[in-house]
This record gives C-alpha cells, sequence and structure tokens, in this order.
C-alpha cells in the first residue's frame, strides 16, 4: 500500500490567510484594550477630583505601529508619573531638610511660575515678612502682619492709622503629611490584562465572519 501526500497550494493559501487574521485579531484586542485602559485611568482622575487637565497626561501607544502583528504590544503611561504615582500610593510627605512643610492657605494667592507657593517667594513677592508661631497642638504657623485685600490675600497695608491691619496666617507648617490614597490603576490595568484573550477570540470570529 503506498501513501502519498500532495500539499494543495490552497491550503497553503488558508493557512497564510488564517495566520493574517491572526494578527489583525491580536492587534485589534490590543488595542482595544489599551483605549479602554487610557479611558479608565482618566476617568478615575477626574472622578477622583483631581482634574481634566492630569487626566489629559494619560497617554498610550501601540507596537508595531503600522502592521497587525501576532506579538502586538501596548503602553499606557503617565506624562505626569510622579504627580499620578503620589496619588495612587498615597505616600507619607516629609521635607526634604528634615523641618517643616509649608502648606499655603487662601491668604496666599497663586505663585508667579505655576503651582505652589513657597515662604521665600512669597516674602520676594509681596514684601511682607513672616514670623514664626509655634502652637503645641495643632499646625504652627507662618504669619504676616498686613491686610487682606477683596480676594482674601494678604498684602501691604498702607493705612498710616492702622485701620483694616490684620495678623493673618499665611503657611500652616506640618512635620509630614499622609496624602490619601485617591487611585487605583492597577485594578483597571488587571481588568485590561483580563481582557486580551477574549477580545482576540471575539475579533478573530468577526473576521471570519465578514
Amino acid at each position: 500500500m503506498k501513501l502519498k501526500l500532495d500539499i494543495d497550494p490552497d491550503i497553503v493559501a488558508m493557512m497564510a490567510a488564517e495566520v493574517a487574521a491572526g494578527e489583525r485579531a491580536v492587534s485589534a484586542a490590543i488595542r482595544e484594550a489599551e483605549t479602554g485602559l487610557k479611558a479608565a485611568w482618566r476617568l478615575q482622575i477626574t472622578g477622583a477630583g483631581l482634574g481634566a487637565r492630569l487626566a489629559r497626561t494619560i497617554r498610550s501607544a501601540q507596537f508595531p505601529k503600522a502592521t497587525p502583528s501576532l506579538n502586538a504590544a501596548a503602553v499606557v503611561w503617565s506624562n505626569a508619573p510622579v504627580i499620578v504615582g503620589a496619588h495612587d500610593t498615597g505616600p507619607l510627605i516629609r521635607s526634604k531638610n528634615g523641618f517643616w512643610l509649608a502648606i499655603p492657605t487662601l491668604a496666599v494667592g497663586k505663585s508667579l511660575r505655576g503651582g505652589r507657593i513657597t515662604p521665600s517667594e512669597w516674602e520676594r513677592r509681596t514684601g511682607l515678612r513672616l514670623r514664626f508661631i509655634y502652637r503645641r497642638r495643632g499646625p504652627s504657623l507662618l504669619v504676616a502682619d498686613g491686610r487682606l485685600n477683596t480676594k482674601g490675600q494678604a498684602v501691604v497695608s498702607r493705612s498710616k492709622t492702622g485701620r483694616g491691619k490684620v495678623t493673618a496666617p499665611i503657611f500652616l507648617l506640618v512635620p509630614q503629611v499622609k496624602l490619601p490614597k485617591r487611585l487605583d490603576l492597577a485594578r483597571d490595568a488587571d481588568r485590561a490584562l483580563d481582557s486580551v484573550p477574549g477580545l482576540i477570540v471575539a475579533n478573530w470570529l468577526e473576521g471570519q465572519f465578514r
């Protein structure tokens, strides 16, 4: 008895088409998981009250970019990793030099450079001197003698009679601050990862029935 095996060119073509379908399915699944994770992280950030600006720092990219691949991969990251990471882990923050953390009050106003203003910057900007007041209970203070403008910010008093002059707390001084954990990025990342096999199957089957 003789056995003879012939390779039908159609079978080769079918195998090649199936590999191509697999490449498209994997790439599409990775793209869906990437898009979903980016949207979930952005939603977490805005939902935690951290603002749309911080949410927009979440970016993503897929590789390879131009062609489908069975080895497709995606990366989702933040352009503000320190800020996002801090809200994700809830760290204990201490002063670098071992002294106080200065937390500005509403009387401080805004920094000219953006972000939070430092005590030295505030003194240079306003021309007022800060005084240290130690308190046994509660945070110690940095205060200044002046007046409060219509925005509630401390400024130099021009009154010769002292009318309207106040001693305003400008900074609260604390040895450390425990930042509350407001995000759970790993939760959404795990969900995205777990969804990939099902997405691959769904996209593969969808390609076969088109």
